[in-house]
């Protein structure tokens, strides 16, 4: 910073693109910065695995063709050649059948529905690109929203059941803005002609969180992985570093990018009673995900949304029929998806158990899948995947400034009215960055050098 002796220093808490993106812009503007990620890798829910010597995602991931964030993004690190769109095969199952949803012309083929009902369904997509007041929808709940936009019937068949899988005991309070968002997006990244397209990176998500991290060790930023921060330093109510196993990190700023209640168990003995229950006051459903390597295709449909309440997964994703097998030796990789408690006995299962209980359901779904078909399956589990986005949602999210100084939030939780993503992860550290960095530019006073310095020779890289 002008006029001081050395830069100041900010920690970030959590790898994942939105503390990425906060670090890489700290370090635009000239402050030092500690990246603290308690997981092997970064990249957080875009994390990777390894398939036949290419990575993957645990969790499926795709881009829409507009989300401007995370293409600007890629444009600045001057990746843009390793961007791939391509157009999708969306699907529905229902009573025992799937359906094409690829395109408008296959609304016209929905069995399930009356023609008058696929006309509302329709139109619903129309109007919701129509609307731009979203505040207007935040009373209402997405299930009275549905049903006034397209009618009963079409609510039962294709709205309700997604909503039950996805959102289970919560269903009926999700807010009518998180499911206008969805609708929006989906309706924005479409091609001339209709068909859905979507875009991924070339060699995964993980490829451009680690070209991120190059840029960052390259402006003098540092990665640390494996190191979890147990508690925060605090003197006089100004949060002066945390605490990453015995050791002791000073900063003059820390942007904690972790999941409310995880910030909640740090900033406890620090703030007023009021200020952690509202931290605790948004809830968050867990996600399992089975990912299954084959030998052959399940279908021609990417996306399978499914409708049948006895089926235990909100969806079968295909990620082969999006990037191809080849990338992975041949292989054809298929996410299974479910979302839930985690105190569900499900959640902790283990993982050859689950794996038996997807079976029969596969089956009955594909009636020519067999066991043999399997190569390989993981089962990989995320604590707080999707935050509850209730009615009046906005009037409960955590504002990025905390009451305790010098320590600032930036979560999945707060992307509002949009939905979690890595595209809105890197719009929210943008932004935290840009306030810290005006934070530092009023607070700042020289130090002398290396008093923020610890020793992190124990941490890995």
């Amino acid at each position: 910073m002008p006029g001081t002796g050395v830069a100041p220093h900010a920690i970030v808490i959590g790898a994942g693109f939105c503390g990425l993106a906060a670090a890489y812009e700290l370090l635009k503007r000239g402050v030092r910065v500690t990246i603290l990620e308690r997981e092997p890798e970064i990249g957080g829910l875009a994390s990777s695995f390894v398939v036949n010597g290419t990575r993957l995602e645990r969790f499926y991931h795709h881009w829409f063709t507009s989300d401007q964030y995370i293409m600007d993004l890629v444009r600045e690190l001057g990746v843009s050649d390793k961007v791939i769109n391509r157009s999708t095969r969306t699907g529905l199952y229902y009573a025992n059948s799937a359906f094409r949803l690829s395109s408008p012309i296959d609304l016209l083929r929905l069995d399930p529905l009356s023609p008058l009902d696929r006309a509302r369904l329709g139109l619903l997509a129309l109007r919701t690109r129509c609307i731009r007041n979203w505040m207007a929808l935040e009373s209402l709940s997405a299930a009275t929203w549905l049903r006034q936009m397209a009618g009963q019937k079409v609510y039962e068949v294709i709205w309700e059941p997604l909503l039950r899988a996805k959102f289970g005991i919560y269903a009926e309070e999700i807010s009518a803005v998180w499911f206008w968002n969805k609708l929006k997006l989906r309706g924005g990244s479409r091609s001339r002609n209709g068909a859905e397209q979507l875009a991924y990176y070339r060699g995964g998500f993980a490829a451009l969180a680690d070209r991120l991290a190059e840029d960052i060790h390259r402006r003098g930023g540092r990665i640390h992985t494996r190191t979890p921060v147990t508690r925060l330093a605090v003197s006089h109510g100004t949060c002066v570093g945390v605490f990453a196993g015995n050791e002791q990190l000073q900063a003059d700023v820390v942007i904690s990018t972790t999941a409310l209640p995880i910030i909640a168990e740090l900033v406890e003995p620090h703030v007023p009673s009021h200020y952690v229950l509202s931290l605790r006051r948004i809830k968050y459903l867990a996600n399992l995900c089975l990912v299954l390597e084959l030998d052959r295709s399940l279908s021609e449909t990417y996306w399978l949304n499914v409708t049948d309440p006895t089926f235990p997964f909100v969806g079968v994703i295909e990620h082969t029929n999006f990037e191809p097998p080849q990338t992975y030796g041949g292989r054809h990789i298929v996410y299974l998806s479910k979302y839930l408690a985690d105190s569900d006995t499900f959640f902790g299962l283990e993982d050859e158990k689950v794996l038996n209980y997807a079976l029969p359901h596969l089956r009955r779904m594909f009636p020519t899948f067999a066991r043999e078909w399997i190569l390989d399956y993981h089962v990989w589990r995320a604590r707080y995947s999707q935050p509850v986005v209730e009615c009046n949602y906005s009037q409960m999210i955590p504002c990025s400034v905390s009451p305790l100084s010098s320590f600032y939030l930036a979560t999945m939780a707060q992307i509002y009215p949009e939905d979690r993503g890595t595209n809105y992860a890197v719009r929210e550290g943008k932004r935290i960055a840009a306030l810290v960095n005006e934070h530092l530019r009023h607070t700042h006073s020289a130090r002398p050098p290396g008093n923020d310095e610890v020793d992190m020779r124990r941490a890995t890289h």
